[in-house]
């Protein structure tokens, strides 16, 4: 097979008054702001301090790239310049000739350049300032509300404001021979039963491509010619703890072309929660709350997972490797399905496909969030050759769960609703493109809740308490703040700011303090109602973090312990596009794990006992009362003894045992009550609950405050 790919060397420069008067190197794929950073020096220090603030001096620059062409020129090719994302409003001028403008980040572009350029030509892209909506001010994600470009980059509580652009995805120059194939894309019907599917190959090409079908294991099922395909015995693909992420692999051949991928074949539907309404099955069902719980395969399964944000401030930046040690660390933690948050926009390519081979669902949302966004003559035309894009480029991944409108687009500062013409343009985009994938509006609907994001909220309801008596449909967000591993800090906070902790420029620039609300992710009240005055930075962040390891543990086990009716529960937010001081993520920019992503990782095993525990914080005389629960997300029955003991300093109490018998898969069972009158214990400062299975794989612990504050006549265990 020849070769067809040509990268080019590019360079790049800041246009002032149509002149760029010095060029830089440019990576390509790249972020030019990224490029920009490097040539003035502060790449490598731009996360310490304020530095990244630079940048924004150059946010309204127009930005010129360029490459000389460089190919090899064979008889009988045609030559095409292929950019596979560029962000986001830009001219493509070949010898100084624009030969396409275009607004949009995720539209490929593709053009014959053969009868207007050679060896030694001179490429150029030019990308101009990003569109601000009228009327909005600045520093505000408002300024997003005309744009299809992701808002986050305009500004949020936990990501400084970077209006990023550039060649963002592969650029390159192809050639092109009579027989390539310009698109081959599988797609399947599955017969009532799922054990037989038909493939269809859509192909455009000038001839006919040999097809080769090979099964997970690599076996070769099928070569010919036949763009119809009928396959029995199918294995599907299930999400992870419900079975194997099964991957079938085809190949589409001329003698100057291949594309090659993998394929994937389930059903997914959404069905009504039960126990979401008061209605008699009689009565005609509303869309209020909309179903939200997740059929895969007929098997109705509890959504365990996370929000994902970009994964670099310059996510043309991240690689395959981040996304791998993210993906797989989100498989390893239990998790079955990642919201990709509307803020941040669809993701890499390589992202999807690890996704596939993992066996994570994936909750894709259109580039819309927090705001109102108007049916324009501008915004629609372009929303909906983007959302085309997104659709089409999207739409073969099996990870794929369900298309979703927005973020938070139904909330009082956003103002949309179902009738909103953005919205119903997405949904008819989707039926169109992508029919049998299920479409949401927007995220929280009806019956879902976005929230906590505290431990303590401004009411002084601690996380342990929040979801007891919500009876949502879905948590798919909610949150527990940490302050940064103290590493980390070291990386952002200059040494004489760092410890006590105070509102300081850094501080409050990496979001411990006015990102949400003065106090914010730092949350220094509640560590000192909790744990009093820290003498080091070591003993705050210690103590931060375990905060936030026992709240999240609480808030995960609690959504899971109200299925069926609650169907899902999503950490805000999983992971950072920059190092903040503090925040609600599990892991730590780029990639270093919070002791609460281990907590989270315990908390969502397929099989485990769990603790409804009413709060955090016990004194001494209290009765300590908590339910026992059994979780079974497995596809077997489940027999277990379970053995509950508190431990109160040095002292250690057995306290019951209970012998669960068959719990069915996938459902919950609620067991006894445990009661304890707490004894005195000055020299204790905790509490220890531990949950012992029969299989230590199945332990589950829980740690609490314990306080001294009067001496206690009597001991009592009230029940065993």
């Amino acid at each position: 097979m020849q070769n067809t790919k040509f990268y080019q060397n590019w360079e790049a420069g800041i246009l002032d008054s149509g002149i760029c008067n010095e060029y830089f190197p440019a990576e390509v794929p790249g972020n030019v702001q990224r490029d920009y950073a490097k040539h003035i020096g502060i790449l490598e220090n731009l996360h310490f301090g304020t530095t990244a603030k630079a940048l924004e001096a150059v946010e309204d620059c127009t930005w010129l790239y360029r490459a000389f062409l460089e190919y090899d020129e064979k008889t009988g090719n045609r030559v095409f310049f292929v950019a596979e994302g560029i962000d986001y409003i830009f001219d493509i001028l070949i010898d100084g000739k624009v030969i396409k403008s275009q607004e949009g980040m995720y539209t490929k572009t593709e053009i014959d350049i053969t009868d207007i350029a050679h060896n030694g030509s001179l490429l150029e892209v030019k990308i101009f300032p990003h569109p601000k909506a009228k009327g909005s001010v600045k520093n505000n994600r408002f300024e997003a509300s005309d744009s299809c470009k992701p808002p986050m980059c305009y500004g949020w509580d936990w990501n400084p404001r970077l209006l990023i652009s550039g060649i963002w995805l592969p650029a390159y120059i192809e050639l092109r021979a009579e027989d390539y194939i310009n698109c081959c894309e599988p797609k399947y019907d599955l017969d009532i039963e799922k054990l037989t599917a038909k493939i269809k190959f859509d192909i455009s090409c000038s001839v006919q491509p040999k097809i080769t079908l090979s099964d997970p294991d690599g076996k070769v099922i099928y070569t010919g010619y036949e763009n119809t395909i009928l396959l029995e015995n199918v294995r599907l693909w299930w999400c992870n703890g419900q079975g194997e992420p099964e991957l079938y692999s085809w190949k589409a051949e001329t003698p100057n072309d291949v594309k090659e991928g993998k394929i994937g074949f389930k059903t997914l539907k959404l069905v009504r929660n039960e126990g979401c309404e008061n209605e008699k099955s009689a009565f005609p069902k509303s869309q209020l709350p909309a179903p939200i719980t997740i059929e895969l395969n007929g098997r109705r399964i509890f959504a365990k997972g996370t929000n994902y944000v970009n994964a670099d401030i310059f996510p043309a930046n991240v690689t395959y490797q981040s996304f791998y040690e993210l993906v797989t660390a989100a498989q390893e933690a239990n998790m079955n399905i990642i919201r990709i948050w509307g803020g941040a926009g669809c993701v890499k390519p390589e992202f999807y496909d690890l996704c596939d081979e993992n066996g994570i669902l994936v909750w894709q949302e259109f580039m819309l969030a927090c705001n109102d966004y108007k049916a324009t003559e501008h915004y629609m035309p372009i929303l909906e050759k983007e959302a085309i894009s997104i659709i089409e480029n999207l739409r073969s991944h099996v990870s794929l769960a369900f298309w979703c409108g927005g973020n938070e687009l139904f909330n009082s500062w956003s103002g949309m609703d179902e009738q909103s013409l953005p919205l119903r343009l997405l949904n008819k985009l989707c039926y169109e493109y992508d029919r049998n994938r299920p479409f949401i509006m927007t995220s929280p609907i009806t019956g879902m809740a976005h929230g906590n994001y505290v431990f303590t909220d401004i009411d002084g309801t601690e996380v342990f308490t929040a979801f007891l008596n919500a009876g949502n449909t879905a948590y798919s967000e909610f949150g527990v703040p940490s302050i940064a591993p103290v590493e980390q800090l070291k990386k952002i906070i200059p040494e004489d700011e760092i410890f006590p902790i105070e509102p300081t420029e850094s501080w409050v620039y990496h979001h411990a303090f006015n990102a949400w609300k003065p106090e914010s992710w730092a949350h220094l009240e509640t560590l000192e109602k909790y744990f009093g005055e820290a003498s080091s930075i070591e003993e705050i962040v210690e103590n931060s973090q375990f905060m936030q390891s026992q709240g999240y543990k609480a808030l995960f086990e609690e959504g899971r312990r109200q299925w069926p009716r609650c169907a899902m529960t999503l950490n805000w937010c999983y992971n950072e596009p920059w190092v903040t001081a503090a925040n609600n993520s599990l892991i730590s920019y780029p990639n270093v794990k919070k002791p609460a992503y281990y907590a989270v990782k315990e908390s969502l095993r397929n099989v485990m006992p769990s603790a409804r525990i009413p709060k955090f914080s016990w004194e001494n005389g209290e009765m300590l009362s908590f339910e026992l629960w059994y979780h079974n997300d497995s596809t077997e029955i489940v027999n277990d003894e379970i053995k509950a003991v508190v431990r109160v300093g040095e002292d250690e109490y057995d306290l019951l045992t209970w012998e669960t018998n068959n719990i069915p898969s996938g459902t919950n069972k609620q067991g006894p009550t445990v009661n304890f009158i707490l004894p005195e214990n000055s020299n204790a400062n905790r509490i220890t609950i531990s949950l012992i299975s029969l299989d230590k794989n199945k332990n589950n612990e829980y740690t609490l405050i314990y306080t001294y504050n009067k001496p206690v006549i009597k001991e009592k265990i009230l029940n065993m």
